[in-house]
């Protein structure tokens, strides 16, 4: 990447933070309650096994945003997955592998694949959108703070194994 369209990729991503109108720090809760106000869409996440190979999912359905997150990964990289998904969501970014309607078949079988106007799920990131997604995700989660400290033991013990923070 060159020097000029890195330069480019720091300014379209601090615009579309800047846009979204968040105080100095925010949890991810309130990220996503900001986004769905912005978009006039309801923004959910949801835990689903087995997404070795692409992690996360942005599914874009006419009525809702939906991010499909690993379910079985530590909470702090789940919060980075979620958070690269909405930067994809923030620059508005176009799937290019396979249907919306084949990647719900064989993800979410639960959800009608009618409904569905766009699936973006991460594989790597040697294209220009998976950089520009990670990048805001990154500095989102400079920004994000945990939603709410778990003190009970097993949230003590998860805390002191996931290096004492939680949120990406």
């Amino acid at each position: 990447m060159t020097r000029i369209s890195r330069r480019g990729l720091r300014r379209r991503c601090t615009t579309a933070l800047r846009e979204l109108g968040l105080p100095d720090t925010f949890d991810l809760p309130a990220l996503c309650a900001a986004l769905s106000a912005s978009r006039g869409r309801p923004l959910r996440r949801m835990p689903v096994p087995g997404l070795h190979d692409v992690c996360g999912l942005w599914i874009a359905t006419d009525s809702a945003d939906l991010i499909a997150y690993e379910q079985h990964t530590s909470a702090p990289h789940q919060d980075h997955i979620v958070l690269h998904e909405i930067g994809h969501v923030l620059c508005d970014h176009f799937p290019a592998t396979l249907s919306a309607a084949e990647q719900a078949r064989l993800l979410l079988p639960g959800v009608d694949p009618a409904l569905i106007r766009r699936v973006l799920g991460r594989t790597g990131y040697s294209s220009t959108e998976e950089r520009e997604a990670e990048y805001l995700a990154s500095l989102l989660g400079e920004r994000t703070r945990p939603a709410q400290p778990d003190t009970s033991a097993i949230g003590r013990l998860r805390s002191a194994l996931e290096g004492g923070h939680r949120g990406g």
